[in-house]
């Protein structure tokens, strides 16, 4: 969900449109992501996969959810980061995104589910080209949350 307010620290007519964005928090090791709130369907426990032989490492399995079978989702592994086992914070996001025009559901992975909170376009930072492990057009915008950096993914390019 988004929200377009008037705002930042100028007013008048050359104010800038600041745009405030509903997002779910999710943390992957000790990064926290951001994922747009409309995008969210539920938020599951961890439930039995199916390992499908030959699929994209960071799309390894299958689940039912609701008698829906749909892909899962390990960002983890598309970001780089090290494969961990799950624990008593593990929960799997789903979410509902489109790719090549068709919506498409799925389960993503998460090690913590924080909260579902407001951000501002108006503190967001570009994605410094050094420094960084991850590729920059995964990343729509870092913006700050709570006095920490979050990342806002670019879903659809991620798992497309």
């Amino acid at each position: 969900m988004q929200i377009q307010t008037q705002g930042g620290a100028g007013h008048g007519p050359h104010a800038a449109a600041e745009t405030r964005l509903q997002v779910l928090m999710i943390g992957l090791g000790s990064e926290i992501f951001a994922i747009e709130a409309d995008m969210v369907r539920e938020i599951i426990d961890p439930v039995p996969v199916t390992r499908v032989a030959g699929a994209r490492a960071f799309l390894p399995a299958l689940i039912n959810v609701r008698g829906n079978v749909i892909p899962l989702a390990d960002l983890r592994l598309r970001f780089g980061m090290a494969r961990r086992t799950d624990t008593a914070d593990t929960r799997i996001v789903v979410v509902e995104i489109e790719i090549d025009g068709d919506p498409v559901a799925l389960g993503i992975m998460a090690d913590k589910v924080y909260e579902v909170t407001e951000i501002s376009t108006a503190q967001t930072q570009q994605t410094p080209r050094l420094g960084m492990h991850w590729r920059p057009d995964f990343i729509r915008f870092i913006t700050k949350w709570n006095d920490e950096f979050v990342i806002v993914p670019d879903l659809e390019k991620i798992l497309s």
